[in-house]
């Protein structure tokens, strides 16, 4: 496996499995399962995928040895205080069954019910005081956001004493994101990959299908490749074995320049929600 380095110099898988829909009990526990067993040693939940409890049960088993395991979780809307978000940490952990996270991330910016007044701010700035003090007492090995804009890092990166080190978003062929990959990239923050196949959308694109065949891989598989190549980290989904394989095997083939323009370019694909307009 392929590493990126993060900015206090952690090295973190350069694809991980994500389980954002993997329902708990049997489905999520054997897919995870099957990634570690296929060579996967990054696995990506969250408190509100509801599937800790699986995804944790699935490490345990797979007796593949923690310090292996890059693991991350994440803090959802209602847990946006400090003391609130400590408690949730502290489940997550218990319902993971580890004493620590590679990686610990707020999900989301702006709950719908902190928008009135712009209280997010605030909220983010205490959630992230708890984050830096984990980070410091060794219990999460990185801390960063996930669904930022650019308006958001600005509120918060005034008022932290440690840079966040991963923003993690929609990115996908078709759905680039410039001015906030460059923006995370001037603060020296990894972007991720979530949906990075579009949510499905990408497999309903002809010039992706013409660019499959080019390099003899599936589109999935060219997909993923796009995002490595663009530099980023993504978070393949699936809970079907073979698929599960297939998107790991993409460290053996590069994009050439002008396919990746092509997939930079492609319509049509899902794009990133608003995180300012949507109703949660």
């Amino acid at each position: 496996m392929e590493h990126y380095q993060l900015a206090n110099g952690i090295k973190i898988p350069k694809i991980g499995f994500g389980t954002w829909k993997l329902e708990e009990g049997d489905q999520a526990y054997q897919s995870v399962l099957k990634a570690l067993e296929v060579g996967y040693r990054h696995i990506d939940t969250a408190q509100v995928y509801g599937n800790e409890v699986s995804v944790g049960k699935a490490i345990k088993d797979s007796k593949v040895p923690r310090d292996e395991i890059f693991l991350t979780t994440k803090i959802w809307n209602d847990k946006h205080s400090y003391s609130l978000a400590k408690e949730s940490v502290e489940e997550s952990l218990t319902k993971l069954q580890v004493d620590y996270l590679d990686l610990l991330l707020i999900h989301w910016p702006n709950p719908i019910d902190l928008r009135k007044d712009k209280a997010w701010m605030e909220a983010n700035r205490e959630v992230w005081q708890l984050m830096e003090e984990l980070y410091q007492a060794g219990k999460v090995k990185a801390i960063g956001v996930s669904n930022f804009m650019i308006n958001h890092l600005e509120a918060l990166l005034p008022h932290v004493k440690i840079k966040p080190m991963v923003n993690q978003i929609l990115l996908a062929p078709g759905t680039t994101q410039p001015d906030l990959v460059n923006f995370c990239r001037q603060h020296d923050i990894l972007l991720e990959a979530y949906s990075p196949l579009g949510s499905g959308s990408l497999f309903e694109q002809d010039a992706g299908q013409e660019m499959a065949a080019k390099y003899q891989k599936s589109l999935a598989q060219v997909a993923l490749r796009w995002s490595l190549d663009k530099g980023f980290l993504p978070l393949p989904k699936s809970k079907t074995p073979a698929n599960i394989t297939a998107n790991l095997e993409i460290f053996d083939f590069t994009l050439e320049p002008e396919d990746i323009d092509q997939l930079d370019h492609l319509p049509g694909v899902k794009t990133q929600n608003n995180p300012d307009e949507v109703d949660f």
